[in-house]
């Protein structure tokens, strides 16, 4: 393998299913602003409708950054880590890529702390992902949509 060799990785929220409940609730702030202004305050409407948008704002920014190589793993959840979270391999006893359900497993997606000995989750969309045993023990998934890439990429560093 190159000593140049990375993998890279950059996921995003762009499920259509979310955008349409952040526009469902903007439009629904609106509605009541036009329709029934006389019974909230303008800083009621100000408020939610700002809170709304930055909310709105942030899964745009959002974004899962993962680089492999051959000195490790980093990951990256901007904007709420703005330095890459390194794993070096010697901390790793194996890396694997798994199905998982991002619900029933971890609770939701973004940052997840997983329920009954699961570990952490970094997940942005879909059921695949790389499971990261550690040799303290501790368990770090992260997720992928390019799975078979990751496959063929940690095969090819696990040969080097």
């Amino acid at each position: 393998m190159k000593e140049n060799s990375v993998f890279y990785e950059i996921q995003r929220f762009r499920q259509w299913w979310l955008w349409l409940i952040m526009i469902i609730v903007i439009g629904f702030i609106i509605y009541n602003y036009i329709e029934n202004r006389q019974y909230f305050y303008m800083g009621e409407i100000i408020g939610s409708f700002a809170v709304s948008i930055l909310i709105f704002i942030l899964f745009f920014i959002i974004k899962l950054e993962t680089k492999i190589d051959e000195l490790g793993i980093r990951v990256r959840l901007f904007p709420f880590h703005l330095q890459f979270k390194y794993f070096p391999w010697k901390t790793i006893q194996k890396a694997y890529i798994r199905e998982y359900s991002p619900i029933g497993e971890y609770g939701g997606w973004g940052y997840r702390m997983g329920l009954f000995g699961k570990g952490k989750a970094y997940n942005i969309s879909g059921n695949l992902g790389l499971q990261i045993v550690f040799k303290d023990g501790k368990k770090l998934l992260i997720g992928t949509q390019k799975s078979e890439e990751m496959k063929k990429f940690l095969s090819a560093i696990n040969k080097a």
